[in-house]
């Protein structure tokens, strides 16, 4: 008997697809963060305490005779260099330099014995971080790579790699390979403290359960996306941000800053707080809008002390602060509230509502989430 076929139209593309059902890949990635760390986090650690990293092809030798860390990056990549530089100084107690990979080779940098370059890149193509570490390694360097994409060509060039194991990121703007990428160099800083035995082995166990403590805590974040997408909508007619940090709370507010750019095109700096009064204080009256990452009792009351400043001259202030601090909502506008964790872990937990934040400002203002305008995903030409 005959059939008749009913044609059917679908509304979607492969790419459709592979959104999983989100309205664009960045929002998919964002949520994948949790499992990001996890993955990166994932059979670091024997029985015995003991850190590894398997595709680490430098001996513990080497690594504890390392007498100079420089890391060379890009853009988000870093901002995640500089989070490793509190940690591996701190925990490890070794002298790191972080430089932006587009300007180390033209500098005439000075590689002495038992120097270990770290060039990070989501892609490992980026040309910038290859040329780098190239030039390091002509000057005599050992070169670890920590990079998402295995075989990548930073893989191949460097004498180690660390994998980020944060699964495929499609959307320019990077989110969870920031947090795969920090996680993965806080751990190098704890396998280092571990050689150097600067760290006793009770806060090497203990920090590590902090590390592995972190994924749930972005997951209690990304619940509270409304609450970030109401204060968006209230500041949707600003145009000027600076976003404010100290410590390890400075590389996330460059982050927080860089993430409102790429997305929304609005004017957005990041600084270091104590730098407000060289010069940027200047630049503050009403309609600027401060964006502080407040979480670090330690730099608490500085940072109040700077909110001060800002809201005194008439700025808008929102705060990335914990959620049991109290005294927060007395100064700021509005109040991104994260769950407190280890300082040094903190940009990975604090970074998550200034990415809600910025997807919520450029979604407000039409723009392409995934394809900001002038960008590309890797950049591959100097």
């Amino acid at each position: 008997m005959p059939v008749h076929l009913h044609p059917l139209s679908v509304d979607w593309d492969l790419e459709t697809a592979e959104k999983g059902g989100y309205d664009d890949f960045m929002t998919k990635e964002i949520n994948e963060q949790p499992d990001a760390i996890r993955s990166t986090l994932l059979d670091r650690r024997r029985r015995d305490g003991t850190i590894t990293f398997d595709e680490l092809r430098i001996s513990d030798e080497e690594l504890r005779d390392v007498k100079r860390v420089v890391i060379v990056a890009a853009g988000t990549s870093h901002h995640a260099g500089l989070v490793a530089k509190y940690a591996i100084e701190r925990w490890a107690r070794v002298s790191v330099e972080v430089d932006i990979a587009s300007e180390y080779r033209y500098r005439d940098p000075i590689v002495e014995i038992g120097t270990l370059v770290i060039g990070i890149s989501q892609s490992g193509e980026t040309i910038d971080t290859i040329q780098a570490i190239r030039e390091a390694k002509r000057r005599g360097a050992r070169v670890v790579a920590v990079t998402n994409i295995v075989e990548s060509s930073l893989a191949r060039e460097s004498d180690a790699v660390i994998y980020t194991r944060a699964g495929l990121e499609v959307s320019v703007a990077s989110t969870k390979v920031f947090l795969a990428q920090v996680a993965a160099l806080e751990l190098l800083a704890l396998r280092l403290a571990q050689l150097r035995d600067t760290v006793p082995a009770s806060d090497v166990d203990a920090h590590f359960l902090g590390l592995n403590a972190v994924a749930a805590q972005v997951a209690t974040v990304l619940t509270r996306r409304s609450s970030v997408e109401d204060v968006a909508k209230q500041l949707l007619g600003a145009r000027d941000f600076f976003f404010l940090g100290r410590h390890v709370g400075f590389p996330t507010a460059l982050e927080g800053a860089l993430k409102l750019k790429e997305l929304s095109y609005l004017h957005a700096e990041g600084y270091p707080a104590g730098e407000l009064k060289h010069g940027p204080l200047a630049l503050i009256e009403p309609g600027v809008v401060v964006v502080a990452v407040v979480t670090d009792p330690a730099m608490h009351e500085k940072m109040l002390s700077n909110l001060a400043e800002v809201k005194a001259r008439g700025a808008t202030v929102v705060a990335v602060a914990t959620d049991d601090d109290e005294s927060i909502a007395a100064i700021a506008d509005y109040v991104l509230r994260v769950p407190a964790t280890e300082p040094m872990f903190s940009p990975m937990v604090d970074v998550v509502p200034l990415q809600l934040f910025a997807y919520a400002m450029a979604r407000g203002l039409g723009r392409n989430i995934d394809r900001p305008r002038n960008l590309a995903k890797t950049v591959t030409v100097e």
